[in-house]
């Protein structure tokens, strides 16, 4: 489900969930490369709340010095990092804010229920009623629909051409802890907390901070498929030990 930002847009800005860029750099060039990389810079300034406080004309003169060989000093470094993170961290808690105050309100809804953690939900089908949950190690296949707040969507399982199948276990502590009680067959409502879902750490698509609706079904619970040993790596032991 969380998805990596991308990485020339991740090592550019060097913000938290860019600090490692995976593998990238095996895929071909676009046909326009150039101005794809200018798309996802200005993608990501907008994702973390810099859009709005910078002034293009200034970026694109650094931008342009940047290319020619100059570097910051450590302090005007440091600086910018700070700027760009407290930007960011302003955001996230406008977007904690409005998550709160949803909640409280969302709380008095018909229908809606409060688990400990502070989920909300509301079940739209009971699903199979001799059913049992899954277990957290059991291998699930379910629909999905996730939208924001203004019930903007931002990823939905029909866009991935099927429903999605992975272990209970691997996902979100919101998911993990309402699949805890969903029988097969059955459909919720989530209204997650930022803390339960991506908190600042937000894939593209979704503001820093942000509270995420999910309508959520449960089609299928099989156990899990053993890993193939095979398949594992030994992890090279630290130097000095065995």
């Amino acid at each position: 489900m969380k998805t990596t930002l991308p990485c020339a847009t991740a090592a550019l800005l060097l913000l938290p969930g860019g600090a490692a860029c995976a593998a990238d750099a095996g895929a071909p060039p676009a046909a326009d490369s150039s101005y794809q990389i200018g798309v996802l810079l200005g993608n990501q300034l907008e994702h973390n709340g810099l859009a709005p406080k910078v002034r293009l004309e200034d970026l694109v003169r650094g931008l342009k010095q940047g290319l020619a060989g100059h570097e910051q000093t450590n302090a005007e470094r440091d600086s910018t990092l700070h700027f760009m993170r407290n930007t960011l961290e302003v955001l996230a808690e406008s977007n904690k804010s409005a998550a709160r105050d949803f909640l409280a309100r969302n709380a008095r809804e018909p229908g809606v229920q409060s688990m400990p953690s502070g989920l909300q939900y509301k079940v739209l089908a009971e699903g199979d009623p001799s059913g049992k949950p899954p277990s957290p190690t059991d291998q699930v296949t379910v629909r999905y629909r996730a939208s924001l707040l203004d019930g903007r969507e931002f990823d939905r399982s029909e866009a991935h051409d099927r429903p999605a199948i992975f272990r209970v276990n691997s996902v979100l502590k919101a998911w993990q802890e309402a699949f805890q009680n969903m029988k097969r067959g059955a459909r919720w409502q989530l209204f997650v907390p930022p803390e339960l879902a991506y908190g600042v750490n937000t894939p593209p698509g979704v503001p820093p901070g942000s509270l995420l609706v999910y309508e959520l079904e449960l089609l299928k619970i099989e156990p899990a498929p053993p890993v193939d040993p095979s398949l594992l790596r030994r992890v090279p032991a630290a130097p000095g030990k065995p």
